[in-house]
């Protein structure tokens, strides 16, 4: 697998991400159009709605898989940090910091989470902070 690391780690899916969203923005743009140019009735009132719709569905249905996702990681890491120090993931770690810790190598693991802690670092800062890079390559 390709090589991983803090200005690569990020991940699109272009079919979503780019085409889809494109689409149904799109698609909220023309029901605008056709509600300005003909009026409130049945047909421009329902294509409003349906874009509407899909709008909500795009960003729930990333929401939910990312909410999914961060309860996994949190599970990961916290058997993770049972395994390296004998200690469960200290609660002082926010959300955002247990993410990107889980991209630091078992060796700094430990000595990161006590400076993310300490200097209450941001996820940006974890990950830049971080020498040698663990690849996550089957997150969502």
């Amino acid at each position: 697998m390709k090589e991983q690391n803090f200005k690569t780690h990020a991940r699109y899916v272009p079919g979503f991400h780019f085409i889809t969203l494109s689409i149904i923005v799109a698609s909220l743009i023309i029901a605008i159009i056709l509600m300005a140019s003909e009026g409130f009735n049945l047909s421009t009132v329902f294509t409003l709605l349906v874009a509407l719709a899909l709008g909500l569905l795009f960003f729930y249905v990333r929401q939910f898989a990312t909410k999914n996702q961060d309860r996994i990681i949190r599970s990961e890491e916290d058997f993770r940090s049972y395994r390296l120090t004998g200690k469960v993931i200290d609660e002082r770690l926010t959300r955002a910091q247990v993410i990107a810790l889980r991209f630091a190598d078992d060796e700094e693991y430990s000595s990161l989470t006590e400076k993310a802690i300490k200097e209450n670092l941001s996820s940006a800062e974890i990950k830049k902070a971080i020498q040698q890079w663990r690849a996550d390559h089957h997150r969502v």
